[in-house]
């Protein structure tokens, strides 16, 4: 679900009803949450009276302290990005509880970590900001939270130099060790709406030991796909660029 107006976008206020406002010059505009092709699908799947009252109920173009406060305490969330040509990318992060900072109602964050330097969301933010965000609490509340919105990459010294920039996020760039941030996303908050609980599983979790920032090839998993000997399309081998 993202907001669409025709194929012109235009920037979203936000609000605490299912309709978001925008202006085109000195013409305002009303447009319900959601992509033109999901209100299309709803006509034709007769589910737009279900629709409508998930939007007028559920979506919001904020977080509202319920919100703040459940990301406040995950571990982990899904990260969906697309770059410039909408070619799509979904990745997961995950932290101590509390790693995606809220900075207010309007703008979370999140550390990026040492990984594998390939850099495909970062990559894709670069060019296309469009950002999805799914919390899922899988071992407590057994429910999530979609946050939409526009996302850019800050570095740690554009944080440090920012006198407003909250002593949780500073106290995350003191760290030492592999969990200390190389740079971080912010996300402008477009639309939050909860994900419900229904076919999310219940899982227990099991505490141990994560190495952070590790680049030893079997704490990240290995091959475990088998990937670096299997076919590639150009017919290369695996150490070869194609």
């Amino acid at each position: 679900m993202g907001l669409h107006n025709g194929e012109q976008e235009k920037t979203a206020l936000p609000g605490s009803n299912a309709e978001h406002r925008f202006k085109s010059g000195e013409e305002e505009k009303t447009a319900l949450p959601g992509s033109d092709g999901e209100h299309r699908l709803q006509e034709r799947y007769n589910s737009r009276t279900r629709a409508q009252a998930f939007y007028n109920r559920q979506v919001l173009g904020y977080l509202n302290p319920a919100m703040q406060a459940f990301i406040a305490r995950q571990e982990m969330m899904f990260v969906g990005t697309a770059d410039k040509h909408g070619e799509a990318d979904t990745s997961f992060r995950a932290g101590e509880a509390g790693f995606v900072r809220v900075l207010d109602e309007n703008r979370l964050c999140y550390p990026e970590y040492r990984g594998n330097g390939v850099m495909a969301s970062l990559g894709n933010i670069s060019e296309n900001p469009h950002i999805g965000l799914l919390f899922v609490d899988f071992t407590g509340a057994k429910i999530g939270l979609h946050v939409n919105g526009r996302a850019s990459i800050v570095e740690n010294e554009e944080f440090l130099r920012d006198p407003s920039t909250p002593e949780a996020i500073r106290a995350d760039m003191s760290i030492t060790n592999g969990r200390r941030p190389e740079r971080w996303v912010l996300v402008s908050v477009v639309e939050a709406y909860i994900h419900c609980s229904k076919h999310i599983p219940l899982m227990q979790k099991i505490t141990g030991e994560i190495p952070w920032g590790t680049d030893d090839v079997r704490a990240k998993g290995g091959d475990y796909f088998k990937a670096k000997d299997s076919p590639r399309p150009c017919g290369c081998e695996a150490t070869h660029s194609c």
